[in-house]
């Protein structure tokens, strides 16, 4: 990197780098081991951890990095193979969620040893625990500060969230 460049955007371009090569190794093994992509690992990752299982689409965006389009593409691919559903918010009808599914949670019970020896082998290699926990500290500093506006919360309780909107949105149930 040139010596023009301030050492913020070398770290910049360092994570662009290391964020890139990891998530391509990352994706090539979760794939060859399980059939699953890394966006739908990571997509299915952050619905399990929500409260019921369910992030509006907004929420999901944000969270795996893509647009509002490619979020929308990537649980329609998901829907069809059965691993999250749309659900409605009663209290807010143009709300749309994204609620993990029992086959959702398997397939993420069986990826996740996988991406956890990936992320043993491609980071724990490199980064010692004192240096894992300053790049954590560094990066949960840098999103903190720049941050979000949660999107505003659903009052639906968990029976109404899971029941799907394929009908609301025009679509035919797909095989």
């Amino acid at each position: 990197m040139g010596s023009d460049e301030s050492v913020h955007l070398q770290a910049w371009h360092a994570l662009i780098r290391a964020r890139a090569s990891l998530a391509g190794q990352l994706e090539r093994e979760l794939v060859r081991a399980e059939g699953l992509p890394l966006a739908w690992y990571e997509a299915l990752l952050v619905l399990d951890r929500a409260p019921e299982g369910a992030l509006r689409l907004q929420q999901l965006m944000d969270t795996v990095l893509m647009t509002k389009s490619g979020v929308s593409r990537l649980v329609d691919r998901m829907e069809v193979a059965g691993l999250v559903a749309r659900a409605g918010c009663p209290s807010d009808r143009r709300g749309a969620f994204a609620v993990i599914t029992e086959e959702g949670r398997a397939r993420l019970r069986r990826a996740a040893p996988v991406h956890a020896v990936g992320i043993d082998r491609h980071l724990a290699s490199v980064l010692d625990p004192a240096r894992a926990a300053e790049l954590r500290d560094a990066l949960t500093a840098v999103a903190d500060a720049i941050g979000g506006a949660p999107a505003a919360p659903c009052t639906a309780s968990a029976a109404a969230l899971t029941e799907p909107r394929m009908a609301d949105r025009g679509h035919s149930q797909r095989n």
